[in-house]
């Protein structure tokens, strides 16, 4: 397997599918708020729109079905947050938990955010709340020794699942 590099002596692993991410253009202003604005949902991966907060996929998620809840306002704090808007984005949260409990089977669950660059956040202006799906085992060799990530499902496969379930029509 080749080398990342002379000085890095993990293997290489090809992700083609990231090259827009790192070659192409940045987006200017928030990405959430941009996708919310189009209304291409299917094509932008939002899941469900509601009266004051919105479901859409992360496109780079830690597992199949990681999904995140955001308000519809750009808001950046907690305590920004109408009861409104947080009462809706738990609902939605355990909307999509049991959509994916469903259709994804996961043995459990991660919910999260991270507020501020130090804690991890990639997108620090618009709060969002992680709802990623678990299952035993998914953190195996294949991330701590293999420095790999496995996702079986796809996004617009994972798409098509969930979205019956967070919009009414799930079985």
């Amino acid at each position: 397997m080749p080398k990342n590099s002379a000085n890095h002596p993990l293997p290489a692993i090809w992700a083609p599918w990231r090259e827009g991410f790192i070659l192409g253009s940045k987006e200017k202003g928030c990405i959430f708020c941009r996708r919310l604005r189009r209304k291409r949902d299917k094509t932008d991966l939002i899941l469900f729109r509601g009266r004051t907060s919105f479901v859409i996929l992360n496109l780079y998620p830690y597992t199949s079905g990681h999904l995140m809840i955001l308000p519809n306002r750009h808001i950046a704090a907690l305590s920004e947050l109408t009861a409104e808007e947080s009462a809706e984005m738990m609902e939605l949260a355990a909307r999509a938990a049991e959509g994916m409990k469903r259709a994804l089977h996961p043995e459990g669950f991660n919910l999260g955010m991270n507020l501020g660059r130090a804690a991890g956040a990639g997108v620090e202006g618009h709060l969002h709340l992680h709802v990623v799906p678990r299952w035993t085992g998914d953190a195996n060799f294949m991330p701590v020794v293999g420095k790999t990530k496995v996702f079986s499902v796809g996004l617009r496969k994972t798409y098509d699942l969930l979205y019956p379930y967070l919009n009414g029509r799930g079985k």
